[in-house]
């Protein structure tokens, strides 16, 4: 009989989720970024004022999403791994009963919240835009139905089943960006309209996504239901048929809905503080101020998630593997399993930050227009999406291992120290001081979570640090080639011709692709991190 390698069950399990949860973030984010080309067209001379409203809006939504669903889907995916690991199928399942029906409630409760008390939120969250409060109503209908699509989405992962979670998320993105899009055309356009009627309607595309994304992870439950019901009737029978499932849906959540909002709380103070601390230290209008905090709250904040959306797929792919190897009690899995996820997510994450880095120009006017600024705002915050990246990671890892009480402790400390530096940050970089502030309290939040991790279960540094420096060294190649592309082609075409920047990008994104590929499959670096598969990849390249 085979002797079978748990290590690399873990690993391939790792690689096929992260693959597809990838793959449908990466086509979802890009797909949201891409519609700002027709978005900002036919808003016109209103575009920067719709565009800041719209951020408003989204950063309060995305708060509320993360609420109202309380962090369950997480813990259904945590628990979901843990008791199949247990053989516990039919105590997985009543536990997804239960939150479905808390989903539900919890849908119902914030969606009103959010929908009566939108002048509340703006006068909190925008400094008291009355423009903001019709967004925020329209959002909050969305609210109603996101919790029910997230904890379906949890229950598949659980059985580390990506496909269907990846697959609705792209199919939710293009239903919500085509009626977006129809819409604000026939506002805009057809009707001669105001560009608040078409950012309400473009920001109720979230609910029309949400359905439609409902629709879809449907139909593949109903045709995962025999597969379902046939692990149930043959595993192992529950010891306690008491359990308070509510409690512990809760106990287990709670740490997800704080660190889950890490990201979004840090972009929230930004919004609620810019303006405020940004008059202390210059004089300029209210407009020119939301300008700003568009290019780096909204604008540059968008394209960066596409790679930080990286991190999120490898940590929701992480979360159930991990939970189950926990459950099994095996160290030296769970110490190789970590080495696995960070090793793989510094080789995704560092060439695609330097590589952003790199085409920011191209980039920015491609999707905003030439704006030199924004394109030193997306730069750096390329950088800082290693530290949004890690910490998304690092904080997945340590829940999965139920050290839940500490993760959310270093989160805390994170905070505070962001809260801390805020206002000398601005008041030594100005528009680009949050920034600094932000990557100062991540910096910190990813140096306890990394050196407290290890402490629990120290995986082989020597060996992430060896791999880490390949990956910095490739990628530091492909970053010199992109930027002497640049330098080359900007020198002889204007910087503003959009046509033009697309075409530099694509060029740029295949010579990037081709020159990292090369080096990490040339080196083996990829086989070592990614496992024996890719050899097959190199056989069909070419490459000895």
């Amino acid at each position: 009989m085979p002797v079978i390698n748990p290590e690399s069950n873990t690993q391939d399990t790792m690689l096929k989720g992260s693959a597809w949860m990838t793959a449908g973030s990466i086509f979802s984010r890009i797909l949201g970024a891409i519609y700002i080309i027709p978005w900002m067209a036919w808003m016109g001379s209103s575009y920067p004022a719709a565009n800041a409203l719209y951020a408003k809006g989204y950063n309060i939504y995305s708060l509320f999403i993360i609420i109202s669903t309380a962090g369950i889907p997480g813990a259904i995916s945590k628990q979901i791994s843990h008791y199949n690991a247990l053989d516990e199928y039919s105590t997985g399942n009543k536990l997804f009963k239960q939150g479905l029906k808390i989903m539900i409630l919890m849908g119902i409760i914030f969606g009103a919240v959010m929908y009566f008390g939108a002048s509340f939120m703006s006068a909190i969250f925008a400094d008291g835009d009355p423009r903001s409060v019709p967004v925020i109503q329209s959002l909050a209908i969305a609210v109603l139905i996101i919790p029910i699509l997230s904890i379906l989405r949890g229950y598949m992962q659980g059985y580390s089943d990506m496909a269907p979670s990846a697959i609705s998320q792209f199919v939710e993105q293009i239903a919500r960006v085509l009626y977006m899009l129809a819409a604000t055309y026939f506002i805009m356009k057809v009707q001669g309209g105001g560009y608040i009627s078409a950012v309400v309607q473009s920001t109720f595309g979230a609910f029309i996504g949400a359905g439609v994304g409902i629709a879809i992870l449907l139909i593949a439950f109903a045709r995962k239901l025999p597969k379902l019901r046939a692990l149930s009737r043959n595993g192992k029978a529950p010891e306690k048929l008491n359990k308070n499932f509510t409690k512990e849906i809760f106990e287990q959540a709670i740490p997800f809905i704080i660190l889950g909002a890490g990201i979004t709380l840090f972009n929230l103070f930004d919004q609620s503080t810019f303006n405020q601390i940004m008059r202390m230290f210059v004089k300029a209008t209210n407009a020119q101020l939301d300008n700003y905090y568009s290019l780096f709250g909204f604008q540059a904040n968008k394209l960066i998630m596409i790679i930080v959306s990286l991190s999120t797929a490898m940590s929701v792919t992480a979360i159930p593997i991990l939970s189950g190897l926990f459950s099994k009690g095996v160290k030296k899995d769970i110490e190789d399993q970590i080495s696995n996820t960070l090793e793989l997510f510094f080789f995704i994450m560092i060439p695609a930050s330097l590589g952003m880095y790199a085409v920011s120009q191209p980039l920015w006017t491609t999707f905003y227009r030439y704006d030199q600024l924004g394109i030193w705002m997306l730069q750096f915050s390329s950088i800082i999406s290693i530290l949004l990246g890690m910490f998304t990671v690092l904080s997945a890892i340590l829940q999965a291992l139920y050290c839940n009480k500490l993760a959310i402790q270093y989160f805390i400390v994170g905070l505070i120290v962001k809260i801390v530096v805020q206002v000398p940050m601005i008041g030594f970089f100005h528009e680009f001081g949050p920034l600094v502030a932000t990557s100062i309290g991540m910096g910190v939040v990813c140096f306890l979570m990394m050196r407290k991790l290890h402490s629990l279960y120290p995986f082989d540094t020597n060996r992430i640090s060896r791999r880490i420096s390949g990956i910095i060294v490739f990628s530091l190649v492909m970053f010199i080639a992109i930027f002497f592309i640049n330098s080359v082609a900007f020198k002889f075409i204007g910087n503003s011709d959009r046509i033009v920047s697309v075409v530099i990008l694509i060029i740029e994104a295949i010579v990037g692709s081709l020159i990292y590929g090369y080096l990490v499959l040339k080196t083996k670096l990829a086989d070592k991190i990614m496992g024996a598969r890719v050899g097959r990849i190199r056989r069909l390249v070419k490459i000895k």
